[in-house]
């Protein structure tokens, strides 16, 4: 009788989840973009350089970064013109040749939703157009930045959205410029839109099918910025991308985790994330992710709040942002307070966060 008494509760918190979401807003079922990037198989098959080319799909990103390592100049544009997909979605691949890679790319696929990408001086790190298309632009010289972040967005973001208008800093391009162009010159933003998000507020939003598909190539991702020589970066994983952040963590490299507007981690705590990273959380009182029930059952929800004190994540002051998108918006405290985390000054962060908090429970009193 206990155990069918704690399965009835159960089961209307999961249907709660639907009624906190205000209902299934949107049926539309997404597939996620999974295995190697298009062109892969002329790729394999290409014997151009005397030998097979390292397997797309199979090769860790330190071993691309290897393969790349012993070609000359010419032979590494040569398979630039020849594989622009490969080369420009390849992970562990110099991204100098990823730019320019990406930027033919971009001009053969003649695509009007895709024409402001191929605009001259933009940094695309990758982009696929199959699907509802993925893209990654970099903001800043990543090269040779001491400091480097990535924006890992939520729901309704694609190729297609990357440049929306409409809340500028509420779209991953958006708050990637914003986030770099508040932390300064010696950093480098990473807007990464590389996996299918959800489409409104349904069952994949709901569920973490998605998100498991993207903490796979979020962490492979990753892994070829450093095989590549670039630093560890801080991720800042908004919405259902703190989703694919969490599920990601015990194999990201990174320094630090910094979730916004979270409907969960799909871990308990700090310490069940299994990450090295340092971990930040951050809600602002008007965000309505606040009305979604911290459940998981049966496959529904994403569990914890991690801006719960109790999750153990430091806190990010947001008490200036506006909105489920505003955690971004210039001059607020969120933002000033993910800029000093992007520059690696993690101490002054907290030190904000908690002034934050005490002046909160000033007002209070």
């Amino acid at each position: 009788m206990r155990r069918y008494a704690r399965t009835l509760v159960a089961f209307a918190l999961a249907t709660s989840v639907v009624t906190g979401t205000a209902g299934w807003v949107s049926t539309d079922a997404q597939q996620a973009l999974t295995g190697p990037p298009p062109g892969s198989t002329q790729w394999r098959a290409d014997r151009a350089l005397g030998a097979e080319l390292p397997d797309p799909e199979r090769s860790t990103p330190g071993e691309v970064a290897s393969f790349f390592a012993g070609l000359s100049s010419a032979e590494r544009q040569l398979l630039v013109l020849r594989h622009p997909s490969v080369v420009g979605n390849l992970d562990g691949a110099p991204l100098e040749l990823r730019y320019r890679a990406n930027s033919l790319a971009l001009i053969a696929a003649d695509d009007s939703r895709y024409r402001s990408l191929a605009a001259p001086g933009r940094q695309i790190l990758a982009f696929d157009p199959r699907g509802r298309g993925l893209v990654t632009e970099v903001f800043g010289d990543l090269r040779a930045a001491e400091r480097v972040s990535v924006v890992v967005p939520g729901s309704d973001n694609d190729a297609g959205s990357f440049d929306r208008k409409v809340a500028a800093h509420g779209a991953p391009a958006g708050m990637a410029r914003t986030l770099r162009t508040e932390a300064g010159p010696e950093t480098a933003v990473v807007a990464w839109v590389g996996y299918t998000t959800p489409v409104g507020v349904g069952l994949d939003a709901a569920t973490g099918t998605l998100a498991e598909a993207g903490a796979g190539r979020l962490t492979r991702f990753a892994e070829g910025l450093t095989a590549d020589g670039l630093p560890e970066p801080a991720m800042f994983c908004h919405s259902y991308g703190s989703v694919v952040c969490g599920i990601a963590a015990p194999r990201l490299p990174a320094t630090d985790l910094v979730v916004l507007g979270s409907p969960g981690m799909r871990a308990d705590d700090v310490g069940a994330l299994r990450t090295k990273a340092r971990v930040w959380a951050a809600k602002d009182p008007t965000d309505w992710i606040d009305d979604v029930p911290n459940v998981r059952f049966a496959g529904l929800g994403h569990g914890a709040d991690p801006a719960d004190p109790a999750f153990g994540a430091r806190r990010v002051p947001a008490d200036e942002a506006r909105g489920h998108a505003g955690y971004f918006a210039p001059g607020t405290d969120s933002l000033r307070t993910f800029a000093a985390i992007a520059r690696g000054d993690a101490e002054r962060a907290a030190t904000a966060g908690a002034e934050g908090a005490r002046a909160l429970e000033g007002a209070a009193r």
